[in-house]
Order: structure tokens, then sequence, then C-alpha cells
């Protein structure tokens, strides 16, 4: 299982400057296919600068979720160190 990328990254806008919040989907390559599952995740700033990354799946994914989520977070966080993620 390889998570490829995000697409239709959108971000809702909120009034808290440390928290960002988004839906897309996540392209999912799985041994048998490739899966698109929409999620939406939030990003929060901690008052030391630590980023909390909180995810739900819209709809359930044929995959489990443990490997998937670890996955997909770490995909988050390094677009989010590479200022991909619109702000």
């Amino acid at each position: 299982m390889k998570v490829l990328g995000l697409r239709n990254l959108q971000r809702e806008e909120g009034q808290i400057f440390y928290l960002r919040k988004y839906t897309c989907e996540a392209i999912i390559e799985l041994p048998t296919e490739t899966q698109y599952a929409p999620l939406f995740f939030t990003i929060e700033t901690s008052p030391i600068g630590k980023k909390i990354i909180e995810l739900s799946f819209q709809k359930p994914v044929n995959y489990p979720l443990v490997p998937l989520k670890k996955a997909i977070l770490e995909c988050i966080l390094a677009e989010e160190i590479e200022g991909k993620l619109p702000c």
C-alpha cells in the first residue's frame, strides 16, 4: 500500500488562525487497484509549535485503517513541511 498524493485539496475558511481544516481525496495504491478515498483533516498548531493532525474518512475504505491512516498522515505532514498545502 502506498499513498500517491492528495487531489482536490480545498481549505475551509475559519476564524481561528492556529486551526486549518481541509477536504480532499487521497490517492491510494493498493496491491489490486488504485482507490480514491475522500477525507477530512485538520492541522492544529499547539502553543509550542507542534503540528497535531487529525483525519477522518468520509466513506469506508477496503483496507486496514491503522497502516492507511499512518501513511496518509505522513503524506499530509510532508506536504505541510514542503509548503504545498493551501494557507
